[in-house]
């Protein structure tokens, strides 16, 4: 099957399985583990960090950042659609005993450093206090489109200002960064952490990294282990992500690619929505009119062609181009689209 519902589907490189193998371990909550120091030392640096902590998951360095960056009872500035307040299970709320204040990104998650001034609440016992200020870069609900360094930088002098932090959401921060041509610590050089998972566009199995001040990654440390995400011999799982930084993410630009492709198939027929501008990166989303064709109908005809897309939304879809999708298959995709909606 040519499985387009997520890049979390990828299964781990043959390059991947072989480093795992021979992975030298330790007890990481111990900081014993050399594979996992030499991994965290790693990404500090290609984020321009001092520090950095692996995690099990995205949603895990997300909600240890926003704990060491607060207080109980703090408030986020954030945009609407964030994967940290829609996809993350109120995880901010419960862990953390925080609220969210939601802003409308203009255009595709942006924030306005206009608006983020404005709604950073004034000094005022009956206010939650605004603590962090959170970018998601790509932008997961707007197709995966890229936040410049321009723009953090513009919401990070306001953040700073006003005595906020600024963590970036950098789940598929890679792609953001090779779609712009830059080095990843272009983006986060004005951010005060900033998390990225392997998982995703990287095609590791398992984790994510947070990076930030030795201070700030101390402080993540402790809400890493009380969050239960303590891990023991986890260089096997740091030796797969020592091989997504070598191999895979110089190959993201294919990814890319390959989803402007189907992107141009899609755009050609009548009863498709879908904006080809956001199309930078691996993700695709669109929607169908009802009238062209019910959307489960759209998915199962494709499935019988051996393609698997995600139809959770009704009439909307998100398709997202991985490690395991080639150009071969992308055109295939395409292929299968053009027969079914034409």
């Amino acid at each position: 099957m040519i499985d387009l519902r997520s890049d979390t589907v990828t299964c781990p490189t043959p390059l991947m399985r072989e480093a795992m193998a021979r992975a030298e371990v330790g007890d990481d909550v111990l900081s014993e583990d050399p594979t996992v120091n030499a991994l965290e030392e790693r990404c500090a640096g290609i984020m321009g960090m001092e520090a950095a902590l692996f995690v099990c998951s995205g949603t895990m360095g997300n909600q240890a950042a926003l704990f060491a960056h607060t207080q109980r009872g703090d408030e986020v500035i954030l945009e609407q659609n964030a994967h940290v307040g829609l996809y993350e299970a109120g995880a901010f709320a419960v862990l953390s005993g925080l609220t969210l204040h939601k802003l409308a990104g203009r255009p595709w998650g942006v924030l306005d450093p206009n608006e983020v001034r404005d709604a950073i609440a004034p000094d005022d016992v009956h206010r939650a206090r605004s603590t962090v200020v959170c970018l998601e870069n790509t932008h997961n609900v707007s197709s995966g489109t890229v936040i410049t360094p321009e723009q953090t930088r513009a919401v990070a002098e306001v953040a700073h200002a006003h005595g906020l932090k600024l963590h970036i959401d950098g789940a598929r921060i890679f792609n953001a960064a090779t779609h712009l041509g830059v080095e990843p610590r272009a983006l986060t050089e004005h951010a005060d952490s900033v998390q990225f998972c392997f998982s995703k566009g990287l095609a590791a199995p398992v984790g994510s990294m947070l990076c930030g001040t030795r201070d700030f990654i101390g402080r993540a440390r402790r809400a890493r282990k009380l969050m239960g995400g303590g891990m023991r011999q986890a260089g096997v799982l740091a030796a797969a992500c020592h091989v997504s930084l070598d191999v895979v993410v110089l190959r993201l630009h294919e990814d890319h690619a390959n989803a402007r492709l189907i992107a141009e198939e899609l755009a050609r027929h009548a009863g498709v929505s879908l904006d080809l501008n956001a199309i930078q990166t691996n993700i695709i989303r669109f929607s169908l009119a009802p009238e062209v064709m019910e959307g489960r109908r759209l998915a199962a005809l494709m499935k019988e062609r051996g393609i698997l897309v995600d139809a959770r939304g009704g009439q909307r879809f998100r398709l997202v181009t991985h490690n395991d999708v080639s150009a071969s298959d992308a055109a295939a995709v395409a292929q299968a689209f053009a027969e079914i909606l034409g």
